[in-house]
């Protein structure tokens, strides 16, 4: 058992998700921006978009590093999580959601503004575009980062989303190395690698333990097309555990001379992709801080990402979790 109070410490936007169905027209009409990817807006954006879409809306406690978080928390990590809710019932809720999952809510921030909100648009290919406001989230500053928030934990996931705000992700990394906390960053969207590529790049010249990325992603970073074994010998030529998810053809894992192909999990139906590279950092993750190898961290990893586009949202229901901790058992066996 480790020393530490706390595994894994998430630092990221608490976002609420909205969830909806939509047909590629709905996007084509409606939406500014690429199919896939996610946008900053305002609330009124969100609204005017609301009211444009007919049928059933589904809310769920998301965000990207949060997700990860509680997809390890669930598996039995013991965890606590670094951002700012407003001061709003959709506040309590996302706080009560993370705590009654396991996890530990005494690092949040608060404000008194509305929580943030991410509008998730999902086609019939179950393909996800994203519209956030991050609301409350947006104005944690670096000034309110302290020693404090990072004392006891092991290792510190860092989602992309926070390099919109360079200063920040700045003082989330310098405290959480003083701290003595491992780190690994989720680029979380090609549109934040075309935004911050020189901070990540000097990131991982400084050192980060692990690094999350798809292949739109890593393609942004290294702006050249490359196989994706190659993209994930690249990112773990600056030292650290690079994984590399491409979607339903699985990952690749690549640390110093070592390589793997992680296998895809098979679906019968993809639901919604929201959340699912989340999922599989979570299960990485978890095998990762219990000692696991690369490709048994992989598996699971692929098992949660799996299992999450199989519904609606980030959230995996609860009468699948104890299938998952089985096979979490399992692997550390193997």
């Amino acid at each position: 058992m480790s020393s530490h109070s706390f595994e894994l410490l998430g630092i990221g936007n608490p976002i609420m998700d909205l969830l909806a169905h939509v047909d590629d027209a709905f996007l084509r009409t409606h939406v500014a921006g690429d199919k896939g990817g996610m946008v900053l807006v305002d609330h009124t954006d969100i609204a005017a978009l609301l009211a444009r879409i007919d049928g059933q809306l589904a809310v769920t406690p998301g965000g990207s590093a949060a997700n990860a978080v509680l997809g390890a928390t669930r598996l039995g990590l013991r965890t606590t999580y670094l951002g700012k809710i407003g001061g709003d019932g959709t506040a309590q809720d996302y706080l009560n959601n993370f705590t009654a999952a396991g996890g530990d809510g005494s690092r949040f921030k608060r404000a008194s503004l509305p929580n943030g909100r991410c509008l998730s648009l999902v086609t019939p290919d179950g393909q996800r575009t994203m519209r956030t406001h991050l609301g409350a989230a947006m104005t944690l500053s670096p000034d309110e980062i302290t020693a404090a928030d990072f004392a006891g934990a092991k290792h510190a996931h860092i989602e992309g989303y926070l390099l919109f705000n360079p200063a920040l992700a700045d003082k989330v990394a310098t405290t959480a190395r003083a701290a003595g906390c491992t780190i690994s960053l989720e680029l979380s969207s090609f549109e934040v690698v075309n935004v911050a590529r020189d901070w990540i790049l000097a990131q991982l010249a400084q050192g980060v333990d692990i690094v999350f990325a798809n292949e739109d992603e890593a393609r942004a970073l290294f702006q050249h097309d490359a196989a994706f074994d190659h993209y994930a010998s690249e990112l773990a030529g600056f030292g650290g555990i690079a994984c590399v998810k491409i979607g339903k053809d699985g990952a690749w894992v690549a640390r110093s001379s070592e390589l793997h192909r992680i296998a895809p999990v098979k679906v019968e139906r993809v639901v919604d992709t929201t959340g699912a590279g989340d999922a599989w950092a979570g299960g990485f993750l978890y095998g990762h801080l219990r000692g696991y190898s690369l490709p048994a961290s992989g598996a699971l990893g692929s098992a949660l990402g799996a299992e999450c586009v199989q519904h609606l949202g980030p959230a995996i229901p609860d009468l699948h979790w104890p299938r998952l901790r089985a096979l979490a058992q399992s692997l550390k066996q193997g």
